[in-house]
């Protein structure tokens, strides 16, 4: 079955926050999985690979920025390091980035997306023996996927010679979309008494 980009990115986004992240991230990782699924990959799949392994709930797994390869004390978030490496897009022209030890390292992809737009540059990352190459709305990349990369390097420059083909919808795997509506529904408020009868409709009563 086919969903909208629409769909993907509303539902990515409760699912984050079902799975403890902040609203701020969580919308973010949505966008996120919506360009994923814009560049031919999985990407309600791999946010549910990440989802599973439970980083937002502790902060060991948010990068030292201050060290010259960024690391944690724990394996490496990439929503959480997606959005330094945002906020630190101006480091890039002066040298690259390394990061050390990061769970399914794809998802940082658009994040290095983001830059290279703020940039106005084609942004180059290596995760470990895989390589990509964006510019924001192009990516070059093999279709691979990484649970985990010991080290990742993200510098400017690239080639875009052979862009990834770009699609309209997307098409989960089954299993992940079901579990990623599972982390989604963690956001919704069980009804109560009062709920339904500030709600329309019959209330708590239906004498019809």
């Amino acid at each position: 079955m086919t969903f909208s980009l629409n769909e993907i990115e509303a539902t990515a986004k409760r699912a984050a926050r079902g799975a403890g992240y902040s609203w701020g991230v969580a919308e973010e990782a949505a966008k996120g999985t919506r360009w994923l699924c814009v560049h031919g990959f999985d990407g309600p799949a791999n946010l549910v690979r990440l989802l599973d392994l439970q980083l937002a709930l502790s902060a060991d797994h948010t990068p030292n920025i201050n060290e010259s390869a960024w690391s944690g004390d724990g394996v490496l978030c990439p929503l959480v390091t997606g959005a330094y490496l945002s906020d630190c897009a101006g480091q890039l022209a002066k040298a690259p980035i390394k990061i050390q030890g990061i769970s399914v390292p794809l998802l940082l992809l658009p994040y290095a997306g983001m830059v290279a737009r703020a940039l106005n540059s084609c942004v180059r990352i290596s995760m470990d023996d895989l390589e990509a190459v964006t510019d924001g709305k192009e990516l070059c990349a093999p279709g691979a996927v990484q649970l985990h990369a010991d080290d990742v390097t993200i510098r400017l420059g690239g080639d875009l010679a052979m862009p990834r083909s770009q699609q309209a919808r997307a098409t989960p795997d089954k299993a992940a979309w079901s579990k990623l509506n599972d982390y989604a529904h963690r956001t919704y408020a069980p009804a109560t008494d009062q709920s339904r009868l500030l709600g329309a409709g019959a209330g708590l009563a239906d004498n019809d």
